[in-house]
């Protein structure tokens, strides 16, 4: 072998080393920084105590209320048309229902299909990537089924539920009396449209207005109910200022009570309906 050839092979040695040391370099540094970026910041005082290695429980599936069914206000909503023969359709969406849970919702009818996925909640409006990919999941489906599909299109249903959001939002009101200066037991308000908890001095009860059928009637209910436990035990009803509350205050509240399930039928969100339960939660 020549000088020449010796110091090419040298040469290819030290360039062989040095891509491999730079790729074992960039190698950590990816490492390193998906660690900083998702690792916690202070030690884990369970580190230090050997564990077996177990699997998480699964989560419970939410329940979709009784009687939902799709909306196109509130969901985005694919239709499938199957072919004669059918196919295995529940075993087709599990997938879909797996992902997406209770936001993921379908209606059934003879050869026809409804995918939904709920735009819309408490919790905001769903991001434009959980659409594509809902979208491409019952594409998929609906290859697997042989059928055929038509979806709207994506901009415009988002733009929609934004603007119903806003609306939601301002009608998202939970009304609240205290009864304070009393005892409680819990029993006493089991089957009324409203909640009741204890507090330090007495308790409070609470009305979700856009979860409750004729929410005026609730209202009324929660507040007479509020009047007569201050009566017989010597307690006093109360907002949440601690301002006591008297017949016109409590009339003026109720009042309101109307104008907002006003503005959600408005939408077509009857207040306590199964829509207005998947919506407000």
């Amino acid at each position: 072998m020549t000088d020449l050839q010796i110091g090419l092979a040298v040469i290819g040695g030290i360039a062989v080393v040095a891509v491999l040391a730079y790729n074992w370099w960039q190698e950590r540094r990816v490492r390193r920084s998906a660690q900083r970026a998702f690792g916690s910041g202070h030690a884990d005082v369970l580190l230090d105590e050997r564990r077996e290695p177990t699997l998480p429980p699964l989560p419970k599936r939410p329940e979709v209320p009784a009687g939902a069914l799709p909306a196109v206000r509130v969901d985005y909503v694919m239709e499938l048309t199957l072919p004669a023969s059918g196919g295995a359709v529940h075993e087709a969406w599990a997938p879909i229902e797996q992902r997406f849970l209770r936001r993921a919702l379908l209606a059934e009818e003879p050869r026809k299909l409804r995918a939904a996925l709920q735009l819309v909640s408490r919790n905001g409006v769903v991001s434009d990537a959980e659409v594509v990919e809902f979208r491409s999941m019952v594409e998929t489906m609906a290859a697997q089924l042989g059928a055929s599909v038509q979806a709207p299109g994506m901009r415009e249903a988002l733009d929609a539920a934004r603007e119903l959001d806003r609306i939601c939002a301002d009608a998202d009101i939970q009304v609240a009396l205290h009864v304070v200066g009393i005892g409680f037991t819990p029993a006493e308000f089991d089957g009324q449209p409203f909640d009741a908890t204890p507090r330090d001095d007495g308790l409070t009860l609470t009305l979700d207005v856009a979860r409750t059928a004729e929410p005026a009637r609730g209202y009324e209910a929660m507040a007479r109910a509020g009047r007569q436990l201050a009566q017989s035990r010597g307690g006093r009803l109360v907002d949440d200022t601690g301002r006591e509350l008297d017949e016109r205050a409590l009339a003026a509240v109720g009042a309101q009570l109307d104008a907002v399930r006003a503005r959600l039928a408005g939408c077509g969100i009857e207040p306590g309906s199964p829509l207005a339960l998947r919506v407000f939660s």
